[in-house]
């Protein structure tokens, strides 16, 4: 929801590392990972990234994973500004709730999973160019910061 009211106010495209991964894949994210299993999943991933990774001008939204291979943090940052839009488990849990195309969620305790996914991914998303804690904001407030520190590093 962010990349796309982003790109509709910066008059990019967007691609979907997910989106396109199902795509290619022709197949949902929880079939992949239930046939195929996360690591084809996370190889898929890579292969995207690096293809997408290559345009210029365009906006990449990308699944909490991407960061896990230092090589996908290296590609997206040769043309362009990482983002962490970070949040607290309790408030990504409430955006999430109703999803059903998260298989790494799909457990008893899904809020306690997230806790424990951020965690082991803190050193990772620490990596982004930026940090922006979206709690408690609204998605035009998240487009805002972003928009500006884009326009800020544009013009410096």
């Amino acid at each position: 929801m962010i990349s796309k009211k982003l790109a509709a106010r910066r008059k990019m495209d967007v691609f979907s590392t997910d989106d396109i991964i199902i795509a290619r894949e022709k197949r949902p994210i929880t079939k992949i990972f239930e046939a195929s299993g996360e690591a084809y999943f996370r190889k898929i991933e890579k292969e995207v990234v690096r293809d997408v990774s290559q345009k210029k001008d365009v906006i990449i939204d990308c699944g909490g994973g991407v960061v896990l291979d230092p090589e996908n943090i290296a590609v997206l940052k040769t043309n362009g500004i990482v983002f962490y839009l970070s949040a607290t488990p309790k408030e990504i849990h409430a955006r999430l709730h109703h999803e059903t195309h998260r298989p790494l969620l799909k457990v008893d305790n899904p809020e306690a999973r997230i806790e424990d996914l951020l965690a082991k991914r803190e050193a990772f998303y620490a990596q982004a160019d930026y940090t922006i804690d979206t709690n408690k904001k609204s998605p035009g407030q998240i487009c805002e910061e972003i928009n500006d520190i884009v326009d800020q590093e544009r013009n410096s």
